[in-house]
């Protein structure tokens, strides 16, 4: 809900997310999407597997008339990591429900044009940390310059490498990005290549939605795509 606040925020406030394509990554339930789609050109809410492409869906169609947002700029896809990026190409079988969630060529070149990305509570399994920054880097490297937003919570478990309690993936996690010095590049040599990342301000970010908790261990991170 972090991310959600962060979107709302942006559209009462200025135009830097007005009329621009965008697509959210891992997308869950599509809210960050959905707040997101009263203002952009078109966006993409990507996620895995049927039951949620669907439920998805269902939210696009509730709520639109309440955001007021056209449906028809809202794609819902899916987007599997372990493919990475591009998505294959698929065809609308009406014998195959599941196909109404494949994507056209013409689709994949116009996300690939995105210029904001939307990411929230995507880490949490190094294995799919891996996958994750595979896709997003494919990505990014392609089409126009895009802005990856990025939230997460640390889930802390106790380690037996380092026999203390720790936030599990976080490491991992910093691991795929350099952090953005003063001076607007990176700041050391040690991350993989292709992203430079810059921690966003909380205290920046007024809470609108109040279901949630914010706790010292929400982060939201921007990440940019830095070409070698």
């Amino acid at each position: 809900m972090l991310l959600t606040d962060f979107v709302l925020h942006k559209s009462f406030t200025s135009s830097e997310f007005d009329g621009v394509i965008t697509m959210e990554i891992g997308a869950g339930t599509g809210l960050v999407g959905l707040a997101q789609a009263r203002v952009a050109r078109r966006i993409f809410i990507t996620d895995r597997g049927n039951h949620i492409l669907d439920n998805c869906l269902a939210n696009v169609r509730l709520n639109s008339s309440m955001l007021k947002f056209d449906e028809a700029k809202v794609h819902v896809r899916e987007l599997d990591w372990k493919m990475s990026w591009p998505p294959p190409v698929g065809t609308h079988d009406a014998s195959d429900p599941s196909s109404i969630y494949s994507w056209s060529s013409s689709e994949i070149e116009e996300a690939e044009q995105a210029t904001l990305l939307f990411a929230a509570d995507v880490i949490y399994s190094d294995n799919l940390t891996d996958m994750f920054f595979d896709a997003v880097r494919q990505l990014m490297s392609r089409g126009a310059k895009k802005v990856l937003y990025l939230t997460l919570e640390k889930r802390y478990n106790f380690s037996l490498d380092e026999l203390d309690v720790v936030p599990n993936g976080y490491k991992h996690f910093r691991s795929f990005f350099a952090v953005q010095d003063g001076c607007g590049g990176k700041d050391n040599a040690t991350s993989k290549p292709g992203l430079v990342g810059e921690q966003v301000d909380l205290a920046r970010v007024p809470q609108y939605i109040r279901e949630y908790n914010r706790g010292k261990d929400l982060e939201m991170w921007k990440l940019m795509y830095w070409p070698d």
